[in-house]
């Protein structure tokens, strides 16, 4: 537990200052994850949505605020599920929950509210088709990997990525396009695949916690070099699901030379990862590169068709 969070829980949780509280509030919402979340959707909107005097300007402000409330309630009643096994967990005991800085009735409450207001946003605001979207996510995130998936499955990061690559088809169907547009399903499968090599790696580097919290890990059953060299077919896949992407409509020609260069680079770490799977250094590269990687395609990708439009 942080020394922070031993003090809170301490002083008891109605002594927490307001600042305090929403520090714990964010903590619960695992809002630096969110922010992750709030791009990819950002991105399928962008991607999609007509471009000049007809942007929808409120329609991008809806959606963002809906996967918004979605993510923060979804990662809040995670914690609430999973406060047991948090407290058992050296990176995760000075949680809000485990630690005593929100009572589990706080948590709850929390993330019900976020859920139910997030998933009214985008049904009303946006249309029953995000709307669905969003529940579909967080029903399957909340109700089928926490509880069953993720304490009983070392693979259980495959299925358990599905919803976390809904949230860019949410932002591709409100600016105006369908589900089963060739560019809603590259976004899909580019977040489906991009979430195995960030959650392995981070799997590996806490393997003793996860051991403790009783997570079956993917090391568990195929060793340290096997899931490194997992890592490393994942790698590959995302890197041609990326370069296939301009083909389909998503992005030009610089997002085909940053889709190469990006999984070029992902691929080199995660093969000199396989290698020397025990080097921490290693392990930091690959786990940080994999956030970089995400990030930088989806601003190349947005960008260049700003670009286009505004020399068009």
């Amino acid at each position: 537990m942080s020394p922070r969070a031993a003090t809170a829980a301490s002083r008891g949780i109605g002594a927490l200052s307001p600042t305090e509280r929403l520090g714990a509030y964010a903590e619960l919402s695992k809002f630096g994850i969110v922010l992750l979340v709030l791009v990819s959707a950002g991105a399928g909107f962008m991607l999609r949505a007509p471009l000049g005097p007809e942007f929808p300007w409120a329609q991008g402000v809806l959606v963002l605020a809906g996967v918004m409330l979605l993510s923060c309630g979804a990662s809040a009643l995670n914690q609430v599920q999973e406060r047991g096994r948090d407290g058992l967990m050296a990176r995760t005991a000075g949680r809000p929950l485990p630690s005593g800085r929100l009572s589990h009735a706080q948590g709850l409450a929390f993330s019900i509210v976020a859920i139910v207001t997030g998933a009214a946003v985008l049904w009303l605001g946006v249309g029953p088709m995000a709307g669905i979207l969003g529940l579909i996510a967080s029903g399957f995130y909340n109700g089928v990997y926490t509880p069953w998936l993720k304490p009983n499955s070392p693979f259980a990061a495959v299925p358990g990525a599905i919803p976390g690559a809904i949230p860019p088809v949410i932002g591709w169907v409100a600016g105006g396009g369908h589900i089963a547009d060739a560019g809603a399903v590259i976004l899909f499968g580019i977040l489906f695949l991009w979430q195995m090599p960030h959650f392995w790696a981070l799997s590996l580097r806490y393997r003793a916690d996860y051991a403790a919290g009783g997570f079956p890990m993917v090391s568990e059953r195929v060793g340290v070099e096997g899931t490194a060299r997992l890592i490393q077919l994942y790698a590959l896949g995302l890197t041609a699901w990326a370069l296939a992407a301009p083909t389909f409509g998503v992005g030009g020609p610089a997002a085909l030379v940053a889709a190469a260069a990006l999984g070029g680079r992902l691929i080199w770490l995660a093969a000199k990862f396989a290698r020397q799977p025990d080097d921490q250094r290693g392990w930091l590269s690959l786990f940080l590169f994999s956030n970089f990687f995400l990030l930088l395609l989806f601003l190349v990708m947005v960008g260049e068709r700003l670009v286009r439009h505004t020399l068009s």
